[in-house]
């Protein structure tokens, strides 16, 4: 065969000709040394070279150079979650800085497909994870942990664990939730539903229980009213709605336990005929981007997922430049509660 498929590939002899540099320059500029001395022309001669001729570095010549993989890895629950994306973003930013590339393992929230992820970045030999975790256990990520692999949670676990040497960053969820429950009660809606996913767990546990909370303590003797859809979804917060509108007499006010759900129950307000917030107000949490896009516009907690994306990947360099070191370290994150139309 002739043609693209059999030319040969570019080599880092072949950028140094083309920029007229050595392969030293070449090198350094394709590790990013930006301490180093070269200059901002010859940077940008080089990366014409290595634009022009298509050049790709050797990833596993790097590898064997550096001892590193320069990979990182990420755990998410749910790629098609428009919040998921967001923190993506937000680590791929720090990755792309320090001259890293992020693999991403949807797991589905489960616990089969959790730990499988934890072995295939075992496998890939990555440099570090950041984890959002549903279903693992805080020692689940002792084996990566013994063979020096740094690990920087979202979330935080409700079991003891043996392995404390992991990162974590985290929201207060029941304060959070509590803050939204408050608003509601404060604008006078009542009786107050709840619709959430029936395989709840730790990381949306504190959401129930600022509900069940506030409901007992400012709630006037209100019965709960709490209905659980399959999965943290549309189509869970659909099938929840529909069984309290079945309800008599039905809620005033819906605090869904995530956006996605909130919009799923919207669809179910509108089909009974009713409307958003004069029937039935609405209020979700997390502050996706659809969240503010809404009609109306959807009352929730903003959770800023690509600013938790930031901060998870920078303790996690940190940990790999050595800058940090001992035992693991607990970072909680802000919230902010934003008021819209719906509720």
């Amino acid at each position: 065969m002739t043609g693209a498929s059999t030319r040969k590939r570019p080599t880092q002899a072949d950028v140094a000709r083309a920029a007229g540099v050595s392969q030293t320059v070449v090198s350094l500029v394709l590790n990013d040394r930006a301490l180093v001395a070269v200059s901002e022309a010859t940077r940008e001669r080089v990366q014409a070279a290595i634009a022009d001729l298509g050049y790709v570095a050797d990833g596993a010549a790097r590898s064997l150079r550096t001892g590193k993989s320069l990979l990182v890895a990420s755990l998410i629950p749910d790629i098609t979650n428009p919040f998921y994306p967001a923190f993506e973003r937000g680590i791929q930013d720090i990755a792309d800085d320090r001259g890293y590339d992020l693999v991403a393992y949807n797991t589905d929230g489960l616990r089969a497909k959790e730990l499988r992820a934890l072995r295939a970045v075992q496998r890939a030999r990555v440099d570090g994870i950041i984890a959002t975790p549903f279903q693992l256990k805080a020692d689940d990520f002792a084996p990566l942990l013994a063979d020096g692999v740094p690990v920087v949670v979202f979330g935080e676990f409700a079991e003891p664990t043996t392995a404390p040497r992991f990162d974590a960053i985290f929201l207060n969820d029941e304060a959070a939730a509590g803050r939204l429950v408050e608003h509601l009660i404060d604008r006078g809606y009542a009786p107050l539903g709840m619709v959430a996913a029936a395989d709840n767990h730790h990381r949306r546990e504190g959401r129930i229980v600022a509900y069940r909370r506030l409901l007992a303590e400012r709630g006037e003797g209100q019965a709960e009213m709490l209905a659980f859809g399959n999965d943290p979804t549309e189509a869970g917060g659909y099938a929840a709605m529909k069984e309290l509108l079945a309800r008599s007499p039905r809620p005033r006010a819906v605090f869904a336990a995530n956006d996605m759900m909130a919009l799923g129950a919207l669809v179910a307000i509108r089909e009974a005929g009713l409307r958003v917030p004069a029937d039935i107000a609405l209020a979700g949490y997390d502050d996706i981007t659809v969240a503010r896009l809404a009609n109306p516009s959807l009352t929730t907690v903003a959770q800023f997922p690509e600013r938790l994306g930031r901060r998870a990947a920078e303790m996690l360099f940190e940990r790999l430049a050595g800058t940090v070191v001992g035992e693991g370290r607990r970072v909680e994150m802000p919230y902010e509660l934003i008021v819209r139309d719906s509720a």
